[in-house]
């Protein structure tokens, strides 16, 4: 399907859901260098959405274990069906209602990606007991409100190297008769490691 080796993979390749999420290209480059894999690292995706990161992440790391958490059966079934179309090995769909799923998850996570959600500061707490110590979240703000809370909670579990990066990135598109530059998916990306 692709013949290189570097991530970044496009985004027309995902099949898609009317209003499920995909983190845009570009944005997934930076979310997965925040996230500082190792080789053989477990990587929780809460909030996976069509799987972009998940997919990404089991093609650049092929040692390392990628449970992608959803709670809707229709997305989960798209996470499946966008990682056979990559062919990925090491991705396992877990259903379920997170944070209350968390602890039915065999596999302890190094790594986590917090896609959003409602609370998105509980869900950050909760996430973080199952990290050891050395482990690293990351979390997405696409608003003010949820900025705030991850900062918030960044800061009461104590994290380090705490790194907020704001993801303002445009695409020239053809709109008409003219070529203008539309913004994708502002965001941001705040990313931690837990010391205890």
């Amino acid at each position: 399907m692709w013949e290189y080796q570097t991530p970044g993979i496009p985004d027309k390749l995902f099949e898609r859901l009317p209003g499920i999420p995909l983190t845009k290209r570009e944005a997934r480059l930076l979310i997965i260098s925040a996230l500082r894999m190792k080789p053989q690292s477990v990587l929780w995706d809460i909030g996976a959405g069509t799987g972009t990161i998940s997919i990404e992440i089991a093609l650049l790391c092929p040692e390392a274990t990628v449970i992608a958490v959803e709670r809707d059966v229709d997305v989960a079934n798209l996470v499946r069906t966008n990682s056979g179309r990559f062919q990925t090995k090491n991705i396992t769909v877990f259903e379920g209602n997170a944070p209350e799923c968390f602890a039915a998850i065999a596999t302890k996570p190094d790594r986590i990606c917090l896609g959003g959600g409602k609370p998105i500061k509980a869900l950050l707490h909760q996430a973080w007991e199952m990290l050891p110590p050395g482990g690293r979240a990351v979390a997405l703000a696409t608003n003010l409100e949820q900025l705030y809370k991850l900062s918030e909670g960044f800061s009461e579990l104590q994290a380090r190297n705490v790194e907020v990066v704001q993801a303002a990135i445009n695409r020239l598109e053809t709109q008409g008769m003219r070529q203008v530059f539309a913004a994708v998916d502002p965001m941001f990306i705040l990313s931690g490691e837990k010391i205890s």
